[in-house]
Formats: C-alpha cells, sequence, structure tokens
C-alpha cells in the first residue's frame, strides 16, 4: 500500500492566532486554525465524552454539548462561531447531574457500548435547562423527549429505555408529563454486575463492561484511549493510508469529500428463482450501522488496540482493515499510530447483510439464494447456517455487484431462513396480520416468542438460560427488535449498477428514530439452563412477526420512508 505523510504544517511568520472560549466553565485558548468544536474538545482540551460518529456530517448527535445551556451538535460548528461562549460537556455537568443520568441509563439499561450515550444524556438534560412561562422550566413530557431524540441515532437499545430513562431521571409527573427537576436516582435494587457483563459480553459477541462509566461513554474506545502523540492514519482513496499529526491533517490530505445522501431507490440485485413459490421474499443491501467508527492504534512492536471496545458492532468489525494497518503502520514509522476510518469509509470499505432472494413452497423446499460481491469471502458459514435454520431450503451463491458483503453480521444466513420458514408456518395456520405468535428457536437453544399487535406494540417472550441480569437481557431484546423491524419495514442502502455505494450519511441507511419506535413489553423467562445469547433470537422472531403484520409482500424493506 502506499501512504503520504505529513508531520508538520507550514507557520505563518508571528504567533499564530488563536481563540478563548469557556469550557467547562475554565477559559481556555485554543488555536484558531479553522478546527470544528469538536475537534478543539477532543484534540486541544482531551475532552472524550463527545464521540465521533459521522463528523462533519452532523447526524448522529454523538458529539452534542451545550453552547451557552443549550444542545448543539460540535461536529458541525465552527470553534470560532463559539468564540467567547460558553460550552459544556458531560465531563462539566454538575457532579450529581451526571450520576443522576448514568445511574438511570444503568438502571432501565438504556446504554449498551455506550458510545452514543453522552451526547444522548446531554441533549435529555438540556431539556431541564429551558424556560417555560414566566421564566420558570417547563416540564417535558414524552414527545419532547421523542423529538429531543431525532437528533440522534442509537443502534443498540431500540430507545424505548433511553426514553424510560429520562423519566427516571425527571420523576412522574403524571401520564404524558415529566416535572422538570432531576430528581435524585439512589442505585436500583442490588444487582451484580459481573454476572450483568456476562449476559453482555453473551449478547454482545465480545467482552463488556456494565454500569455507570459505560453511560458515561468510557467504555474504552480506541479512540479514546490513543497516545496523544500517535500519528494518525486514514484511508487516502487509492488503496494505501494518508498519515498526519492529527485527525484533522490526515483527512485534509487525503482530500475527503464528505458524503451525501442520494435520492435513488434501493435495488434488489438477487432475482428470485424461476418456480411456483407460496412465499417469495427479495432484501438489499443493509449497512449494520453500528454508531463507532473503526478505529485502533499500536505502539512498534506491540499489538494493536481492538476496535470492538465495549460492543461486538453486529460482527461487523470481524474483517475491520484499521488493526493491520496500525500494526504494520507503527512498525514502519517507530512510533505510535493511529488509524481511524471516518463514516464514509465504514459505509463504502465495511461489510453489508447481503441480500437474498428466496422461493418456498408450501412444504418448506425451495431456493434460497445470496448475494456474493466482488472481494467477499465465500458465505459458506451463512449457508450452513441457513440450512440449520431450513433443512428443505437449497442455498445458492450468485455474485453481484456491490460492497462488500459478510456472513458474520448479526444472525446471517440463520435469520433469513428462520423468518420464512416462521412465515411459511404461519400463513399454513392462517396467521397472517398482527396479533399472530411467532416461535423461534435458535441453534444456541434460546428461544423467543414475538408478536406485532394491530397496535404496533411489540410483545416478546424470551427464554436464554440463565438470565444472569434481567435488566441487560431485556435491553438487548429491545435492540433487538427495533433492528428487526428496521430490517423489514426501513432500511437499505442504494447501490449503482456497479456495485458503488451511493448514500454514505448516516441518515440514509433507513434507521427507525425514536418516535417511529413502538412500545416493545418484554417477558423474561429463566429456564435454569446454562445462559445462552438471545438478541439474535428476537430480531429473527420480531421480523417475522412484522413481516406478517405487514402481509407478506415480497420485498424488504416494505416502508423505506418510514423511519420518523
Amino acid at each position: 500500500m502506499r501512504f503520504v505523510l505529513q508531520l508538520s504544517q507550514p507557520v505563518a511568520p508571528g504567533a499564530p492566532p488563536t481563540l478563548t472560549l469557556h469550557v467547562d466553565g475554565r477559559l481556555v485558548e485554543v488555536p484558531d486554525d479553522g478546527s470544528s468544536l469538536l475537534e478543539v474538545l477532543r484534540q486541544h482540551l482531551g475532552r472524550r465524552s463527545p464521540k465521533d460518529g459521522c463528523s462533519p456530517q452532523g447526524q448522529c448527535g454523538c458529539c452534542t454539548v451545550w453552547v451557552d445551556g443549550a444542545a448543539r451538535v460540535a461536529c458541525v460548528t465552527p470553534a470560532r462561531r463559539v468564540a467567547g461562549r460558553h460550552v459544556t460537556t458531560l465531563e462539566g455537568l454538575p457532579p450529581a447531574l451526571r450520576h443522576a443520568w448514568a445511574e438511570a441509563f444503568t438502571a432501565v439499561g438504556a446504554s449498551q457500548c455506550g458510545f452514543c450515550t453522552p451526547g444522548i444524556v446531554m441533549r435529555l438534560a438540556a431539556l431541564g435547562e429551558r424556560p417555560g412561562p414566566g421564566g420558570r422550566p417547563r416540564p417535558p413530557d414524552r414527545a419532547d423527549v421523542e423529538r429531543a431524540l431525532l437528533a440522534h441515532l442509537c443502534r443498540c437499545t431500540g430507545w424505548r429505555s433511553i426514553i424510560e430513562a429520562a423519566e427516571l431521571v425527571y420523576g412522574t409527573g403524571g401520564p404524558d408529563a415529566i416535572p422538570v427537576a432531576p430528581a435524585p436516582v439512589g442505585r436500583p435494587p442490588r444487582r451484580d454486575m459481573a454476572a450483568a457483563a456476562r449476559r453482555a459480553t453473551l449478547e454482545g459477541g465480545s467482552p463488556q463492561v456494565v454500569g455507570p462509566e459505560v453511560a458515561c461513554g468510557q467504555g474504552g474506545f480506541a479512540e479514546d484511549t490513543a497516545p496523544a502523540d500517535a500519528l494518525v492514519a486514514v484511508p487516502d482513496g487509492a488503496g494505501g493510508w494518508a498519515l498526519g499529526p492529527s485527525l484533522g491533517a490526515a483527512r485534509a490530505l487525503a482530500h475527503r469529500v464528505p458524503g451525501r445522501n442520494s435520492t435513488v431507490g434501493l435495488r434488489h440485485p438477487v432475482e428470485v428463482p424461476a418456480g411456483e413459490w407460496a412465499l417469495v421474499l427479495q432484501t438489499t443491501f443493509v449497512e449494520p450501522a453500528y454508531l463507532e467508527p473503526d478505529a485502533s492504534w499500536c505502539v512498534p512492536g506491540g499489538e494493536p488496540v481492538s476496535p470492538l471496545a465495549n460492543g461486538g458492532a453486529f460482527g461487523g468489525k470481524r474483517s475491520t482493515p484499521v488493526t493491520a494497518a496500525a500494526r504494520r503502520l507503527a512498525d514502519e514509522h517507530g512510533r505510535p499510530v493511529r488509524v481511524v476510518l471516518s463514516r464514509e469509509d465504514v459505509v463504502r470499505v465495511g461489510p453489508k447483510r447481503p441480500p437474498v432472494a428466496a422461493g418456498v413452497r408450501p412444504d418448506g423446499s425451495g431456493v434460497l439464494r445470496v448475494a456474493r460481491t466482488p472481494g467477499s469471502a465465500p458465505l459458506d458459514d451463512w449457508a450452513r447456517m441457513a440450512r440449520s435454520a431450513a433443512a428443505g431450503l437449497v442455498v445458492e451463491e450468485v455474485a453481484v455487484a456491490g460492497p462488500p458483503v459478510s456472513g458474520d453480521l448479526r444472525a446471517g444466513g440463520w435469520a433469513e431462513a428462520a423468518v420464512l420458514v416462521a412465515a411459511l408456518e404461519a400463513m399454513a395456520a392462517g396467521g397472517v396480520g398482527p396479533d399472530f405468535p411467532v416461535t423461534v428457536r435458535s441453534p444456541a437453544g434460546a428461544v423467543a416468542t414475538a408478536t406485532v399487535a394491530t397496535s404496533g406494540t411489540v410483545r416478546v417472550a424470551v427464554s436464554a438460560g440463565e438470565v444472569l441480569d434481567e435488566v441487560v437481557l431485556r435491553s438487548y431484546a429491545v435492540g433487538a427488535a427495533h433492528q428487526a423491524l428496521g430490517w423489514v419495514r426501513s432500511e437499505g442502502v442504494a447501490v449503482d449498477g456497479d456495485g458503488t455505494v451511493l448514500d454514505l450519511t448516516i441518515r440514509s441507511f433507513g434507521i427507525l428514530a425514536a418516535r417511529a419506535m413502538p412500545d416493545v413489553e418484554v417477558v423474561v423467562q429463566d429456564d435454569d439452563g446454562p445462559p445462552v445469547p438471545a438478541g439474535d433470537t428476537v430480531f429473527a422472531a420480531v421480523a417475522a412477526a412484522a413481516w406478517l403484520v405487514a402481509g407478506l409482500p415480497p420485498r424488504w424493506p416494505t416502508d423505506p420512508g418510514g423511519t420518523s
């Protein structure tokens, strides 16, 4: 691979210009070099709670801070625009308020990886600062909370627990009102946090911790732990890496162009096999859309830091290029190197859920075709998992143009086949429509029964062996339901005929917003067996139930515009 290296910038004669602002109650002076407020906070001042999930798209909300008490997205705010003003990060909130939010999020399972949580906390905490009639604070209601969350994306939790956390912090003042005065949140009934972490690790597929520090964004993300003097490497767009002394400098050398959202419709690139079918399904490319972009760092001769941090990214980072690049570049340059993908890089080179096309007969036999794109690894494991869920299906791999695909993504192959089997069984029982319970058993032994009611409420009963921690298990079940509903109803990535991804902004993936997410009722059943992961089982069961409610249309997503 080739790389570009620039270790210093030309300096104009005389002292470089600076600007001053108040950050977390302290007057600071920073270089006036055209940086965004997010760059100033993270690179110059070491504030790690504001996260870079999409910079400079301004669409994920992970970098939200307060400017003069009002919530603002820092990545699209020029630092010059806030000169002389008061900026507050999560680190600068009054300790009692920060503690209240962290404890509330922990109590109801409103954070999993914790990457998006600090920005969400800052947005929701700002609701308590708004003046109402006569200058007194106006109590926010649930609609206020859901509206505030429109500025954010969360891929893990499914939103409902976040709303519950807001209600817990503000206290309940009626069916719709939330009193504005933050009430101290005591610790919930004593929980075994080690057991909670075990359940989270099972569900996330990688080591995880659970606790208030996670809600504060302290999940050990690579971008937060890299040495301050590390070189920064970003893709240069030509198969190599551009290196600079800072993230901004490296991106400038790579001539990075911010992503755009296309108006091109979704394609379903795999044709349904010829035959007389009782059930047909076509899907499109789906972005895993984990919020933390791939990042790693390494010292010469060392082991690169994992890009997974406090979550498994739904399997989307198993083939990431950042760890190998961090090791190689650190050895080549004899100093620490931090490798970072932008949101656009993740979309271009990260794996997608492969499109499928299936035809199934009433007896369960049929053909399930899956797309494999140039450069993608063979989907042998995907096919094996599909056959484990539906022995009557012949699985065929079909070559199509498109971005990388992977069988590593959440329940790859198995979920598609399980949904087809469940839908066929419901058809035979006359269960097409709402309120029909769908039961799915995973290869690991977890069982989930999902129903989507006429009202839209999703009801899930889940059995996954020893519960370990009900809060965490419920959180993952709600998150899986959110992702399943999006998969069926709204999610997809536009790709042109040559296979180039056209939708590069995080808002273009079709992720369901908070106010589009229905209530989810979860019943956790303890069957005394060994603990097994349950989220993927809930994912398949809710997807099947959502498809039944829609009437089993042959193409997903069924409602591409229905995200908000």
